[in-house]
């Protein structure tokens, strides 16, 4: 079996589809039933990797054209051999230059939505995106062999867009090797920390998290400071800065630029609590590392994260200024003890349900079903109609 990937960008700066896709390729390529894996990627100056572990893995990197279209990918994935096609992302051209020469060889393609089908992502450039609908993405999405979701609420907002193919509900996986637990230190020297860690972007609703704090009582936070970590919009980032400035916050509130590799896990071990405010996530890959690293976890009902309340790792609220007041008021007033217990019942969560080795296996088990190799695996759902 050969499975050909494809994702516009795998940069540093374009965040968790690129972390969690080049981590599914990697296990994958550990399966003894795949012969080869490849992943056909835009250029990038800085790509979170260059290529895969295993010599059954390969990237390759193409030169983006007009509107990052690209003549050299498209004679690439002609070239391919693919038993399957799998993209990753949808609205640009690269993934849907591989759906369009799927069709054409007749092999059967996956397309992995990551979100981009959520209500509040399809608000986000309207007219542009309805443009992009009618004259590609929606031929690419309604003829997809299978489209795969990372959570049952995002399987149910394709199906309210009328999409009737099959759906494979596979969340994210997380490498567990990657991301140790913290060390609970009794005696923790300094101020305890909230963590903000991702795409520094209006959808994460970082402005609810720099309201909520100001509502606060000056005696729960007199110990506590809140690190934002990420990249973005350089306009956008002014603007926080500008209201943390404005409401005289510089010392309790930090913007730092984003983190890779070892430093972004010495970040999350250094934070007592994790919250991501966001309206809209598909499944939020930064809340499961700060679950893997022990971190319990406060964020919104715009992820599918509803597990926090069950394993009592953090919390699953509703978005809005007073749930997060409530919320971080709750565990800001918990002793270290208490938030290592919620950290580790996060770390169960994740090793139990969300390890990179389920994941893979339960894609290669759509992979095997999509060849007719095996029966319907029990997490696609198929349209009855």
């Amino acid at each position: 079996m050969k499975i050909t990937h494809i994702i516009s960008s795998i940069d540093q700066s374009t965040g968790g589809p690129a972390r969690s896709s080049t981590a599914l390729i990697n296990k994958l390529c550990e399966n003894e039933s795949i012969d080869f894996v490849d992943l056909f990627t835009l250029y990038s100056e800085d790509p979170i990797i260059t290529n895969f572990e295993s010599p059954k893995g390969k990237i390759r990197f193409c030169k983006p054209d007009f509107l990052k279209l690209s003549k050299e990918l498209e004679s690439e994935l002609n070239e391919s051999r693919a038993n399957i096609f799998h993209g990753h992302g949808i609205w640009d051209f690269p993934v849907s230059q591989m759906a369009k020469v799927a069709r054409r060889l007749d092999v059967p393609y996956i397309i992995s939505i990551r979100g981009m089908l959520e209500p509040w992502s399809l608000k986000q450039s309207f007219f542009k995106k309805r443009l992009a609908m009618f004259l590609y993405q929606h031929k690419d999405l309604k003829n997809a062999t299978c489209l795969h979701a990372t959570a049952e609420m995002e399987a149910e907002s394709i199906r309210k867009l009328g999409y009737k193919n099959p759906i494979a509900v596979i969340p994210n996986g997380i490498d567990l090797s990657q991301y140790p637990v913290k060390i609970w230190k009794e005696h923790k020297e300094g101020r305890r920390k909230i963590l903000f860690l991702s795409r520094i972007h209006p959808k994460k609703g970082i402005e609810y998290l720099i309201t909520a704090w100001m509502k606060l009582d000056a005696d729960i936070k007199s110990n506590w400071e809140i690190e934002i970590v990420g990249n973005g919009d350089r306009e956008y980032i002014t603007s926080l800065k500008n209201l943390i400035k404005s409401n005289s916050l510089e010392k309790s509130i930090k913007i730092v630029g984003p983190k890779f590799g070892q430093e972004k896990i010495d970040v999350y071990h250094e934070a007592d609590l994790f919250v991501l405010p966001t309206y809209s996530e598909n499944f939020g890959i930064v809340i499961a590392e700060a679950l893997s690293c022990g971190v319990p976890v406060i964020t919104t009902k715009g992820t599918p994260w509803r597990e926090l309340n069950i394993a009592k790792a953090g919390e699953w609220i509703d978005l809005n200024e007073s749930e997060l007041v409530r919320s971080l008021k709750l565990h800001m007033s918990m002793n270290g003890i208490e938030l290592h217990r919620l950290g580790l019942n996060g770390r169960k969560l994740i090793e139990e349900q969300y390890s990179i080795e389920s994941v893979a296996l339960k894609m290669f088990d759509v992979y095997n079903w999509l060849l007719k190799r095996s029966e319907q695996p029990k997490f696609v759902d198929v349209w009855k109609g």
